[in-house]
């Protein structure tokens, strides 16, 4: 709204300072005595003024958008992903390590794989990326996309199993919890190609694919129930410290679209659960 106030304001400048005639110079030709320009954001104000013979003075104005024109590096701040997220759980409940880390501590019993489901319309994945920059690769039709940001993982289990540290393992309770969670958090850097098919404008599709790497900067869990209210443990819960994954982004028209697999799994040892996201994302581009 602002660049076509400024352009009708240009207009009215422009034609004010256009609108008089000259009729004491005669000419047999009609000619054009000058093009004047006037840049107004993204319009471009073109006058053209005439000396007619025996008729005085004309001016025509055009206005005409600017042709777009990538820059080399675009940078956008404080984008935000909301999303669920589960995991693939790929483990060997029968194997060795799986049976290490899952353990019997009490009248509970040893979890197994259904006691380590998750609730997948509660378990979150939320990022903040502080900032993401775009490098246009040609014309704006292919471009780097890379970042710097924070997921947050929030992984709610449907039942009352816990997390044990030095040393790490899983147990499950013998009361019931009515919430039970688990918490990671990356300092992640992604890199992306992203293919737009209309540079420039809001409209049309783009496609975003690559992988991203982070480090776990916090984990911790948190149960609640009526027999001990809210317990928290905190540290090295037997997590992978560094993720590695694929990640990409949707974009028809305004709405974005982000999806996440991990490839290297959420457990250090014992079981093989692969993370994965997919949510709405609030950016500029």
């Amino acid at each position: 709204m602002k660049r076509i106030y400024m352009a009708m304001a240009a207009l009215l400048v422009a034609g004010a300072s256009f609108a008089q005639t000259d009729s004491s110079k005669p000419n047999s030709d009609t000619t054009v005595n000058r093009v004047d320009t006037i840049k107004a954001g993204n319009f471009i104000i073109i006058k053209k003024r005439r000396d007619n013979a025996g008729s005085g003075t004309s001016t025509d104005v055009t206005i005409e958008r600017k042709p777009w024109k990538p820059t080399k590096v675009s940078t956008n701040w404080w984008i935000v992903d909301l999303g669920f997220a589960n995991v693939n759980d790929k483990t060997n409940y029968a194997g060795t390590e799986a049976q290490n880390f899952l353990r019997s501590v009490g009248p509970g019993g040893k979890p197994g794989k259904d006691d380590l489901k998750l609730r997948a319309n509660k378990s979150s994945n939320v990022n903040i990326w502080v900032i993401m920059q775009r490098v246009n690769l040609a014309k704006g039709y292919l471009n780097l996309k890379y970042g710097l940001g924070l997921e947050m993982f929030n992984f709610r289990y449907e039942n009352s199993i816990r997390y044990n540290k030095n040393p790490n393992y899983i147990y499950k309770d013998s009361i019931a919890f009515s919430k039970n969670k688990l918490y990671a958090g990356y300092a992640t850097v992604p890199l992306m190609l992203n293919i737009n098919t209309s540079p420039g404008r809001k409209k049309g599709l783009s496609l975003s694919a690559g992988v991203s790497a982070g480090y776990l900067i916090g984990s911790h869990t948190k149960e609640v129930s009526s027999q001990r209210g809210k317990e928290k443990t905190k540290g090295d819960l037997g997590l992978e410290k560094f993720r590695l994954a694929y990640v990409g982004e949707l974009g028809i028209g305004p709405i974005r679209l982000f999806g996440s697999y991990s490839l290297t799994k959420l457990h250090e040892n014992g079981l093989e659960q692969y993370p994965y996201s997919l949510g709405i994302r609030f950016s500029n581009w």
